[in-house]
């Protein structure tokens, strides 16, 4: 729990990485989701949280092999960083697959169908 508490309150990302996981559960709550949709959700919103946690463990670990600018330690970093994204940018589409028929089914109820 220390190298949670530790990444929230010194990583800019893993509190925008926070945000959109309570942003997650309000959404799926609100939205009725059934339990089988959840564990998409779970498993795309903890996807994120993993590399974000990585990524951060190889920029400390890159920190201190070596303090001086390396062209080497920047790729790692940005490696790592892209890790970061390629998980974020899937967990957008597995909540957006997910989400949307829920989506959907609400509009349909006020407005009548909608398709995307």
């Amino acid at each position: 729990m220390r190298g949670l508490s530790f990444m929230l309150k010194t990583q800019h990302n893993a509190w925008l990485h926070l945000a959109a996981t309570v942003g997650v559960i309000l959404a799926a709550s609100f939205l009725q989701v059934r339990l089988e949709d959840w564990r998409w959700l779970i498993v795309a919103m903890v996807m994120v949280w993993v590399a974000e946690a990585f990524n951060t463990a190889v920029e400390y670990v890159c920190n201190v092999v070596s303090p001086g600018y390396s062209e080497l330690v920047k790729h790692a970093k940005d490696i790592a960083a892209g890790a970061v994204l390629v998980c974020a940018f899937g967990a957008a589409v597995i909540g957006f697959l997910t989400l949307w028929p829920y989506v959907e089914l609400m509009l349909d109820r006020f407005h009548g169908p909608v398709s995307l």
